[in-house]
């Protein structure tokens, strides 16, 4: 088992990529443009995740801690703008907005914990 599949934030962060990627592939009136930048900074939040714990320096752990934090924003904006559109119900919003909340969270926690 690797490193980062271990971590609890690794599990949720994995968990709210099914959920994106499971609403995405059924709801095919979301512009194909949101789609994409939706899978990128979703999928990003957990590829960043995954490279800065394979880092050796906390710096540069601590880089890809922001570059992922950064992802989680940007899907967050795009999570709104779609429950702007009407294009994501109030059950998804909430569910999507909650876990997006934790993993930024949760990040900025384990950037504070390589700050020392």
């Amino acid at each position: 088992m690797f490193d980062f599949e271990k971590l609890d934030l690794y599990q949720i962060v994995k968990n709210q990529n099914v959920k994106v990627l499971t609403l995405l592939k059924s709801n095919v009136s979301i512009d194909p443009y949101l789609v994409e930048q939706w899978k990128r900074s979703s999928l990003g939040i957990m590829l960043n995740l995954v490279e800065g714990t394979g880092r050796m320096a906390d710096q540069d752990k601590r880089n890809f801690l922001t570059i992922a934090r950064g992802n989680v924003y940007e899907a967050v904006a795009i999570l709104n703008l779609l429950k702007d559109l009407q294009l994501v119900t109030d059950s998804e919003y909430s569910d999507l907005y909650q876990g997006y909340e934790s993993c930024s969270k949760m990040l900025l926690a384990m950037y504070r914990s390589y700050a020392k």
